[in-house]
């Protein structure tokens, strides 16, 4: 069987709250730590004039990097190599996409093959397949192309 506890009454001296003459530990906890200083307020602060920029010597300033031009039409023309693949592709009435599909190349390397970005020798070639051409004329599609 499971023994009630039930609250002690309130003693006659009046007071209701229970409590004794001796401190509770929380009581003693609470009274052992430092209390925190109030912050001061932000009306007993002083208020200061704004302060003036200082002018900055001219030789310590960094200069300010110029604008990025656009890649495509700041390119240099030291690495383009000119050829006639789109005037090949589009007398053969081939679209990129269709080049691409039967070379077995993405349509992007064709936009760079003929926008006269280098590309490698195995691509060069299946182009020229692809275009119906044999490899031996592969100087009339890339005019400066070494032998």
């Amino acid at each position: 069987m499971a023994t009630v506890v039930e609250p002690s009454a309130p003693e006659a001296s009046g007071d209701f709250g229970g409590a004794s003459e001796e401190p509770s530990t929380a009581d003693s906890v609470a009274s052992a730590k430092p209390e925190p200083e109030p912050a001061p307020s932000a009306a007993a602060a002083p208020v200061s004039a704004p302060e003036t920029p200082v002018a900055v010597p001219a030789a310590n300033v960094a200069p300010s990097p110029k604008p990025a031009k656009s890649k495509s039409r700041a390119r240099s023309r030291a690495g383009l190599e000119p050829n006639n693949v789109r005037k090949l592709r589009q007398e053969a009435m081939m679209s990129k996409a269709e080049l691409a599909r039967r070379a077995g190349v993405s349509p992007l390397t064709i936009d760079r093959v003929e926008a006269g970005c280098p590309s490698r020798m195995d691509t060069k070639r299946k182009i020229l397949e692809a275009l119906g051409l044999k490899p031996s004329a592969r100087t009339e599609v890339w005019p400066d192309m070494d032998a």
